[in-house]
């Protein structure tokens, strides 16, 4: 909260609001003028009056961001509406030369070394060496993995010819190689048009939007082939930038609204990228890591691939003892990854 008002001139009304809502955590409905109060009075009828630190934490997360979405002004009419109140933070994290370098230069790879590449790089986007460690640590990257349905992954999506559905996390460094895997399964065939799903308003600080992705196409540059190949992808339709109102809710995919359910069943393979996706496709709660993924996701309307950083306590899918091997804190390290398919 200090850095969305140290990078922004608010006024003492919108400071005013901010300090009141931190020094009170009670969950309170939303105004009557806020135009989804009455999705939110349904969602927090069992917790008015509760702290928010004491109702379940996916929630609760969901509710801190759009409070303060509604205490900065961004839905309402205004100065501030539509103002990303995270927008310096990501453009801060925006990819430099020798990233977009390094992605671009693994065109020249065969393409079975392009794939694994690619993956990696879409579980380990935020690292700042990431273009080092695509050109010689693959290897260590590889032994960091605690669930590895990479083999799987590929297979689904050999034969080619679909829609390959990714539902993105967050902009800067870790959208970056999203969009060159993007780029990759549509100049290879892999898909015939991909889907990109984004938030459809600034949440939980580097969550990406529309916006976000524009703004990295531009970062490719005019002499980029791989900007300039996904910028006419969005003109043709072979890549479609989509989002849904769901995406800024607090629930979980097994309660996802229709259309969007539809969008995903009609899928070649929906790739749910990072932690927050996850924990909303497994449920968020305290699973013994053996729990079966497949199981967990069996509601899910078609195919899916999850591509995660570990950052939180959810975890299923591992086989046996695998979790009794690793250090106390591996769970919330972003030390170790997960790549798990269900078909």
């Amino acid at each position: 909260m200090a850095r969305v008002l140290a990078d922004f001139p608010f006024a003492a009304p919108v400071r005013d609001a901010l300090a009141r809502f931190l020094q009170d955590p009670t969950v309170t409905p939303l105004p009557r003028d806020a135009h989804d109060c009455k999705d939110w009075d349904r969602w927090g009828e069992p917790y008015f009056g509760r702290s928010m630190f004491e109702v379940p934490f996916l929630w609760a997360e969901n509710y801190f961001y759009r409070r303060l979405l509604h205490a900065t002004g961004y839905h309402e009419p205004g100065p501030w509406q539509g103002i990303d109140p995270f927008g310096p933070q990501k453009a801060a994290d925006l990819p430099g030369p020798a990233e977009l370098a390094a992605l671009d230069a693994l065109q020249a790879l065969p393409e079975d070394d392009q794939a694994a590449a690619l993956v990696a790089a879409a579980l380990w986007g935020n690292r700042a060496d990431l273009g080092f460690q695509l050109a010689h640590g693959l290897a260590d990257m590889q032994a960091e993995l605690v669930a590895d349905d990479t083999e799987r992954l590929w297979k689904w999506l050999a034969s080619g010819g679909g829609t390959v559905c990714v539902v993105a996390d967050n902009a800067g460094r870790e959208l970056l190689p999203d969009l060159v895997l993007i780029d990759f399964l549509l100049r290879t065939g892999r898909a015939a048009r991909v889907e990109l799903h984004v938030k459809p308003a600034p949440y939980f600080v580097s969550d990406a939007l529309t916006a976000d992705v524009l703004a990295e196409l531009r970062r490719f540059g005019d002499g980029s082939e791989i900007g300039g190949r996904l910028w006419e992808a969005l003109r043709a339709g072979s890549l479609e930038l989509v989002t849904d109102p769901f995406y800024c809710a607090p629930l979980e995919f097994p309660e996802m609204p229709a259309g969007l359910a539809a969008r995903f069943g009609a899928a070649t393979l929906t790739i749910l990228k990072g932690d927050l996706n996850y924990r909303r496709l497994v449920g968020d709660r305290d699973w013994a890591p053996e729990t079966s993924f497949s199981g967990l996701t069996a509601y899910f309307p078609g195919p899916v691939a999850a591509l995660r950083t570990v950052k939180s306590d959810v975890v299923a899918g591992l086989a046996a003892g695998v979790a009794a091997k690793l250090p106390a804190s591996w769970r919330t390290s972003g030390s170790f990854a997960m790549v798990q398919v269900r078909g």
